[in-house]
């Protein structure tokens, strides 16, 4: 249902990694904004769109989506694109005219643009540095906090999905731009609970340190149940090989879902992860969760998770086979994950967000802000 507002922000400009789970995040909120009769439109970058993405996004009625293979800012040497996207999106602001620039990354912030602009803090390469390599990173990143802070201290509005997130930020860049927290939510009727069957699940991007694949990759073979995993194996010509690992490729939206139904456990050990929607998706399709004991998970999932530290091997293995071994520890662990993964509606998120354009364009954001039905 469409809310009836007297003076609304009527359509936003948004750019979205479609690489990573940014790209879940940006259609799952710009569903959640249509009910509120806002059109959004789409810059896509990172790479060109798969045909399920296209498809995905062609079942949003109020999104618009220009793709462009751009680099995005934290990977390698990717400045002239970084450039050159700007220039596009400051030409697709003169053609939309949005009223809010709504950027889910920081470079682009420092762009004249004429709406105002808030970033959206999803993650960064000097707190993942921290956390996964846990050393500063070097030198050859030092454009990019520079350009980092230049876009956080041109934005209006800092926003995270966590009060961890949004913590490094402010302990990583000089910055004294206003920050909230808004976090990420998912829809519970695109996930079902199925027959479960005895197998972990895990996703992600399997290339990156901070999922810590790498481990569940040295227990595989002593587990009593297999190990599957969806996501890229490779970032350019990077490669890795998880050979104990029954790896399953990019999974379409409709066939993660599919394997989460029937997980029966969902781990993610991992050094880092700001939010963790596959976490969310796994928590509503009432898997048993085993996560890395992170600031920003204990921030979401609390006592709905088993945690483990991310270098404890043997921790892994023991809280694995325990629920395993224990048809009632999993059931219990499924209802917990799956009642805490209710609270992370986009609903919800939509409501954060109306209020964060509220902050940005007081005087033309005149919309009804009742939180939408949950089934909604």
């Amino acid at each position: 249902m469409t809310k009836n507002n007297s003076q609304p922000v009527k359509r936003i400009l948004m750019t979205g990694d479609s690489v990573g789970g940014v790209w879940t995040y940006c259609l799952e909120l710009s569903k959640a904004l249509g009910e509120f009769g806002i059109e959004v439109v789409l810059a896509a970058m990172g790479a060109l769109l798969t045909d399920s993405q296209k498809k995905e996004a062609k079942q949003v009625s109020n999104l618009t989506v220009y793709e462009s293979p751009f680099k995005l800012e934290w990977m390698e040497e990717p400045w002239e694109d970084v450039e050159k996207a700007g220039e596009s999106l400051l030409k697709l602001e003169e053609i939309v005219c949005p009223d809010i620039i709504h950027l889910n990354g920081y470079a682009h912030a420092k762009l004249p643009w004429k709406a105002p602009a808030l970033v959206v803090a999803h993650s960064c390469v000097i707190s993942w540095w921290d956390a996964v390599k846990r050393t500063p990173a070097p030198s050859r990143w030092n454009r990019y906090r520079q350009e980092v802070t230049l876009g956080l201290n041109s934005a209006e509005l800092i926003i995270a999905p966590t009060k961890t997130m949004l913590d490094s930020i402010y302990r990583n860049y000089e910055t004294e731009t206003e920050g909230i927290v808004i976090a990420n939510g998912r829809k519970p009727e695109n996930f079902k609970i199925g027959k479960k069957e005895n197998f972990i699940f895990t996703a992600g991007r399997l290339w990156d340190e901070a999922k810590n694949i790498g481990a569940l990759h040295r227990i595989a073979p002593s587990l009593s149940w297999p190990v599957y995993a969806a996501g890229n194996e490779t970032l350019g010509k990077e490669n890795i090989s998880l050979n104990h690992i029954r790896s399953l490729g990019r999974l379409s939206s409709k066939e993660m879902a599919e394997w989460l139904s029937r997980a029966s456990i969902y781990c993610l050990p991992a050094f880092y992860e700001p939010f963790g929607l596959s976490a969310l998706e796994a928590g509503l399709s009432g898997c048993a969760l085993v996560l890395g004991n992170i600031p920003s998970l204990r921030e979401i999932w609390d006592d709905a998770a088993i945690f483990i530290e991310p270098d404890d091997i043997r921790g892994l293995k023991k809280a694995i086979e325990s629920l395993i071994e224990s048809p009632e520890m999993r059931r219990e662990y499924s209802e917990k994950a799956y009642s805490r993964a209710l609270s992370y509606s986009p609903a919800r998120m939509a409501q954060g967000y109306l209020e964060a354009y509220k902050k940005l364009f007081p005087n033309k954001l005149n919309v009804n802000t009742e939180v939408l039905n949950c089934a909604s």
